[in-house]
């Protein structure tokens, strides 16, 4: 049960689709994996094992090619909302049991995985430590004597230590990505909205989001395209299509603070470290811009300062008032300041933001994205309880500005330090470049040669990627311009090249319409409440490519479609309105059948 078992989600779910692993061995493995690390403050609620084996065994009815995570246990902060569990956002006395999936759990959930326990946190997300809950303090899953890092902690341990290839964390001022570092695995935070924040308890509404923990990054990027999506439930979703990655770009410039601007509070082996991380960007052919960081400092000051901790306040200032020594005691005294913030106070800071957000714009004209610690420095637990508050406070020196700034942000460990603390770099961009994040964050994290996590496992080779460099742009078809269908000659005539036939993820439902020639129309519902529909992806010249899409007619529309093993790729979906005297033709699973049927009769 060591080294030699898959380790990673794509050689899970690669074994899994082979038969040479069942999902329910991954279940059992997983399980006894938690028994031997016998750590009972990673999880504050976890799955019965038969239950859970029950449900890897039922996946064996389904068609795994569709499942992008087929059978991969995954852990969840309890601040999210699992059905089956109760959520506490570490709080006893909070604690409720939802009647829903929480959003982004529904879609892990139709997409294969299965949710085996709900894991620790600081409490009510407000810490980067781990030390801050009444379940107790997760140990470190590289060094004992560290804290975890938080405020997902038990997310973060959790794959850390190979218990879970996958976990869902939260970030609103760093708690998805400090953990990541001290526990040696990839922590992405994605743009903010990307990723559906209905069933989650806030932190602070306006900036949260849920993040992703995982081995590599090809992970993270496969789950973040499984979970990410707009959600009609959560005013603050965004439709923010996720790009397929993409090979490392020829030219990329990346930002690091001007001389003397670095802080590391003294720790010169992680000041050492950092320098070692640019030096092999250099080498990977990286050119490295200066710019200025007081102004994403200031901004970092703001949370704090500022009247963000008013958010904290509005979530447990019931619980304050009723039952004050229900909370923990630090978290207790950060969020009670919440209380005495005036209007004017919010519009002075507000005011102050948008100034800071337009420098953060002109800093990113000139930078592709941002190279920073992922944290100063790292601390033990004996350290950070003897001083609880200006010890996190430091851990959040290049994380607590990013939400503010409407960053997206990608952890990747970088090096492990000669005391055995693992050293990790944060890669920054505006939102919307996750994708760039992954496509250089996936080369970097490789070229280090780390062992992955705890386990010791090696970092595998990285996946191939289709090689258009950038000079064509894909389209996914599912009708008459399928290759020998009545409308494939407009596709060959721009010399459009075809790049393979896969499924889309079970989202969608397939009609046929009422035009000449007869096309269907592809819409997409709530996720794993369609089917797999049969596509095509064709390959064009980006001229070309707007030469097709200019000339579709209504009521067709090119949209992003999410396929089967998680990508994304744009192609052909329907406008809903015109769908009232369609056919439902989704049993077919595609055009093709539904028209040789259609033939026979």
């Amino acid at each position: 049960m060591g080294a030699e078992q898959p380790e990673t989600i794509a050689a899970i779910v690669a074994a899994h689709r082979a038969g040479t692993l069942t999902p329910a061995q991954t279940v059992a493995r997983t399980y006894q994996r938690i028994r031997d690390r016998n750590d009972p403050a990673i999880f504050i609620s976890l799955r019965d094992e038969s239950d859970a084996v029950a449900e890897a065994e039922r996946l064996a009815a389904k068609d795994a090619a569709t499942l992008p995570l087929y059978g991969v246990p995954v852990a969840v902060k309890d601040n999210i909302d699992a059905l089956g569990f109760p959520t506490t956002a570490a709080c006893p006395a909070f604690s409720y049991t939802p009647a829903h999936d929480s959003t982004a759990v529904a879609r892990l959930r139709a997409a294969g995985a299965i949710i085996i326990g709900k894991t620790n946190l600081d409490q009510f997300a407000t810490g980067l430590v781990g030390v801050r809950s009444p379940y107790g303090i997760p140990r470190n899953s590289v060094r004992d004597d560290l804290i975890p890092g938080g405020s997902s902690s038990g997310s973060a341990v959790a794959v850390g230590a190979g218990l879970v290839p996958l976990s869902l964390g939260t970030d609103t001022a760093g708690s998805g990505r400090v953990p990541a570092m001290l526990n040696n695995i990839v922590g992405l935070k994605p743009s903010l909205g990307m990723i559906s924040n209905t069933g989650l308890v806030p932190a602070c509404r306006t900036l949260d989001c849920i993040s992703v923990f995982a081995l590599t990054v090809d992970d993270a990027a496969l789950a973040l395209s499984v979970v990410a999506g707009p959600d009609q439930a959560d005013p603050f979703s965004r439709d923010r299509p996720l790009q397929p990655i993409t090979p490392f770009p020829q030219i990329l410039r990346l930002g690091v603070p001007r001389n003397g601007q670095l802080i590391f509070f003294g720790d010169k082996t992680a000041e050492a470290a950092y320098a070692d991380a640019l030096t092999r960007w250099t080498a990977l052919g990286a050119d490295l811009i200066e710019f200025d960081l007081e102004p994403f400092y200031e901004t970092a000051r703001l949370l704090y300062e500022g009247p963000w901790v008013a958010e904290r306040y509005l979530v447990i200032k019931d619980l304050l008032a009723s039952a004050p020594d229900a909370i923990h005691p630090v978290t207790r005294e950060i969020t009670a300041a919440g209380a005495r913030l005036t209007a004017a106070d919010t519009f002075s800071a507000l005011y102050r933001l948008q100034g800071l957000r337009k420098i953060a714009e002109r800093t990113f004209a000139d930078i592709d994205a941002l190279v920073l610690p992922t944290a100063p420095t790292a601390y033990t637990t004996a350290q950070v309880l003897a001083n609880p508050v200006e010890l996190n406070s430091r851990l959040g020196t290049y994380t607590n500005f990013v939400n503010l700034l409407d960053l997206c942000g990608l952890a990747v460990p970088a090096s492990m330090r000669a005391d055995g603390i693992p050293f990790g770099i944060t890669l920054l961009a505006p939102a919307g470049r996750d994708a760039l994040l992954a496509d250089i964050g996936r080369v970097f994290h490789a070229d280090t040669k780390l062992s992955l996590g705890a386990k010791g496992v090696t970092h595998p080779p990285l996946a191939p990627l289709a090689a258009n460099n950038g000079e064509e742009i894909s389209i996914a078809v599912v009708g008459a311009h399928l290759s020998g269908m009545v409308l494939n000659g407009e596709l060959t005539a721009l010399n459009a090249r075809l790049v393979e036939a896969t499924r889309t993820a079970p989202d969608y439902k397939l009609y046929a319409l009422n035009t000449t020639p007869p096309k269907p129309g592809m819409l997409r519902v709530a996720a794993g409440k369609g089917a797999a529909i049969e596509l095509e992806i064709w390959s064009l010249s980006p001229s070309a490519f707007g030469k097709f899409v200019n000339a579709i007619p209504a009521p067709m529309a090119i949209g992003t479609v999410r396929l089967a093993d998680g990508r994304s790729v744009k192609g052909f979906l329907v406008e809903p309105e015109v769908l009232g005297d369609a056919r439902d033709i989704t049993a077919y699973g595609g055009w093709r059948k539904y028209v040789a049927e259609a033939a026979k009769g």
